[in-house]
């Protein structure tokens, strides 16, 4: 593999004028492509194997519209304090609002009258409209949501407290000045890393470009493969990450191969042979856990992993193609004048004579003291980690959203109003006549947990009927789950409970059992990769070890935080709550194969030094020479653009920012730079001790470049005697 991109950099370096129009075409190809396709709408959610995804289409076969996708609202009116919505002045204003969102909009409905419609509480204080349109909350037109806005707005100024809730005012997530924030720390951690401004802006350059190409033609594609809303963000934060750390790796490579005398042609070469086989594996890594997450057999979690995982392939198709050719335009100013008054003066930047730098220093502190390193790592992290423990999982509601918004108010108006568990229903579905229909709700009312149960609303064949089922407490509460399945086992199999609530309780269900499988199928795979890659089966094992130690770590975080509150207010956690149900395994598919990125950027490095020679301590430092620098300013770089979304609105993105800048951290600077040293320390030779059997079964990819040793500035006719040999 070393050998043949060896040849793509070098290919890359000669054509770059080809090669940089090719990129920009592809750019605008997908520019133009996203601009000129429709509207994407949001994505469906289903959950495959579910009671509530069966209920959900019984619902949609026996009462056609009932479980249709269209937007709903609710607009919410609380009378002062002493007073009563059904008072004249104020039910003439409710009054009023109806009919205003009856002639709002052609893409409504119905609008239900809250005094013909049962839709006032008992103490006559909160009355809501309900507000049913044709289509989702993507397809809403400004005109429409405007007028919902106004209809609150204009009832608000006379006397009434109106809030207006729902998905119809649902919108992209939108983005803060906190990704802006990220990309520019990425930018001044570059210019401190690389001392020159050329070579920082690279991988910002052609990061941007990956990035573009793969949320355009996400966005491009977002209607015909009905992606949702978050999957062009969670593309955009991967891709963004991985793009400037892949090109990171190469440029640090490259300024390496310039300073021990090699022209830029040869190094180029080198660069993309050596650094750019380890793209290749990081990227695979990263892959393979993004495109596994189809085992959960969820389609809108597929969609976003293979969405995400084609912009990740684009980042590493330009680290090895683009970089090398950007690095042709760059000439010598790719190297600081620093560096390059240091390389006049015989000073080799990486090589052996130099002073040992912060990497080396920390590699022999680690190799001289294993145990006192490893043990405050391992414990340093469980003690993080014990949070996890009491992880609860659930799906964000408005409740979820901030107090300043209106949808949050009016979640809280009609909790007070109606009680904790009316913005969570349950709809029970009877395939049955009325008298099942009848003995269901009897069965149900004989439970615990329950505020109210509706009469059976039977369809127009009469073979299937419809009951309305109240908690007494909040949607996400434990009480609630359980009283979805003490429903589902006090009933038949001819009674299925659906609705958000219950979708919710399955989808959380799902989630874990899916867990353990994915785990074992991504680890298994990966561990495969990295035995190919570092031929040895004891480095594998402690990667896969260490990353799940900081993975739960992140999770013992995110609980803290976003369960507990804990620093909530630093984040800007307004509304503590379960953790989103994909988070865990999110965090296992995206974090893993982050961190095995610096797993193979580290020990390739030590892996490298010891084929050649060294002993295994001398290759851990020699690795910690040549790497820790860029390591650290690639995990830096990682957190900086993760962390930039915590700042959106959108509670989901927060914490999935949140997490994953939390996990880089853990990974990056725990595991791989503490722990990851202390265990090589501590098994020697060991660490690459791999069977005979196995050594003559497994295929030489050559990730060190040893195949490059014959390579003396070219190939073949290309061969150039003034170069140095290595």
């Amino acid at each position: 593999m070393a050998t043949f991109l060896y040849k793509l950099g070098r290919s890359a370096f000669r054509r770059r004028r080809l090669v940089a129009l090719l990129w920009v075409a592809l750019l605008a190809l997908a520019g133009v492509g996203a601009a000129t396709a429709p509207a994407a709408t949001s994505s469906s959610f289903s959950i495959p194997g579910t009671e509530a995804q069966r209920a959900f289409d019984l619902l949609e076969e026996r009462f056609p519209g009932a479980g249709a996708d269209g937007a709903t609202a609710r607009v919410v009116f609380k009378a002062p304090e002493g007073q009563k919505v059904t008072d004249p002045a104020h039910k003439a204003v409710v009054e009023e609002t109806v009919a205003a969102l009856r002639s709002g909009s052609d893409q409504i409905v119905s609008v239900a009258d809250p005094y013909t419609a049962q839709a006032v509480s008992q103490n006559g204080s909160t009355a809501y409209v309900s507000v049913a349109y044709k289509v989702n909350a993507m397809e809403l037109t400004d005109e429409t949501r405007e007028a919902l806005t106004q209809a609150g707005e204009q009832a608000q100024g006379k006397g009434l407290t109106v809030e207006v809730g729902g998905d119809a005012l649902q919108t992209m997530p939108e983005t803060g000045a906190g990704e802006i924030v990220g990309v520019v720390i990425a930018g001044i951690v570059l210019v401190i890393t690389f001392g020159s401004l050329v070579a920082a802006g690279l991988p910002l350059l052609t990061a941007i470009i990956g990035v573009g190409i793969g949320v355009s033609s996400i966005t491009a594609l977002a209607n015909v493969l009905d992606l949702g809303s978050t999957t062009s963000t969670l593309a955009m934060m991967i891709g963004l990450a991985v793009g400037i750390d892949y090109a990171l790796f190469i440029v640090s490579r490259y300024r390496a191969e310039l300073a021990e005398g090699r022209d830029k042609e040869e190094a180029a070469g080198r660069a993309t042979g050596t650094a750019g086989s380890a793209v290749v594996f990081a990227g695979l890594t990263v892959v393979i856990a993004l495109v596994g997450l189809a085992v959960v057999n969820i389609p809108m979690l597929t969609k976003m992993g293979f969405a995400a995982a084609g912009t990740v392939v684009i980042a590493v198709l330009i680290a090895l193609t683009l970089i090398p050719a950007l690095l042709g335009f760059a000439g010598d100013k790719v190297v600081g004048r620093k560096q390059r008054k240091g390389a006049e003066a015989g000073a080799g930047e990486g090589g052996k004579g130099e002073k040992p730098n912060g990497g080396t220093r920390w590699a022999r502190f680690v190799i001289r003291r294993p145990v006192l390193v490893l043990l405050v790592g391992v414990l340093g992290l469980g003690a993080i980690a014990v949070p996890a423990a009491s992880l609860e999982m659930g799906l964000p509601d408005d409740g979820a959203k901030p107090v300043s918004t209106s949808e949050r108010r009016a979640y809280d108006m009609l909790s007070d109003g109606f009680g904790p568990g009316f913005n969570g229903p349950l709809l029970v579905v009877v395939d049955g006549d009325k008298a099942t229909a009848d003995g269901t709700v009897s069965t149900i009312k004989k439970l615990d947990g329950w505020a109210a149960v509706t009469p059976a609303t039977p369809n127009k064949a009469g073979d299937a009927a419809m009951i309305t089922v109240v908690p007494k407490d909040r949607p996400s509460s434990v009480a609630t789950e359980n009283l979805v399945h003490d429903i589902r086992d006090a009933t038949g199999d001819d009674v299925l409970v659906t609705g958000a609530t219950a979708m919710n309780v399955d989808f959380s269900q799902k989630m874990n059992d899916a867990l353990v499988p994915y785990l074992a199928l991504v680890v298994g795979l990966a561990f495969l990769l990295l035995t190919l890659v570092f031929r040895s089966v004891l480095v594998p094992l402690k990667a896969a070890l260490g990353f799940l130690l900081s993975v739960v770590a992140a999770l013992g975080a995110v609980v803290a935080v976003f369960q507990w509150g804990w620093l909530g207010s630093l984040f800007g956690v307004e509304q503590t709550g379960p953790i989103m149900s994909m988070m865990p395994i999110f965090m296992v598919g995206v974090v893993f194969g982050l961190a095995m990125d610096y797993e193979v950027f580290l020990v390739t490095r030590m892996r490298e030094a010891y084929v050649h020679g060294e002993r295994p301590g001398e290759a851990v430092v020699t690795g910690f020479r040549h790497s820790a620098r860029v390591v650290t300013a690639a995990a830096v770089i990682m957190i900086a653009v993760f962390s930039g979304f915590i700042g959106m609105t959108d509670q989901m993105i927060k914490m999935i920012g949140f997490g994953l800048a939390v996990a880089v951290l853990f990974d990056a600077f725990v595991v791989r730079m503490a722990i990851v040293p202390a265990v090589l320390a501590l098994l020697g030779h060991k660490a690459w001790w791999l069977p005979k059997w196995l050594d003559r079964v497994l295929p030489n990819v050559d990730v060190e470049g040893e195949g490059l040793a014959g390579h003396v500035g070219g190939t073949g006719s290309e061969e150039r005697p003034d170069l140095v040999k290595v």
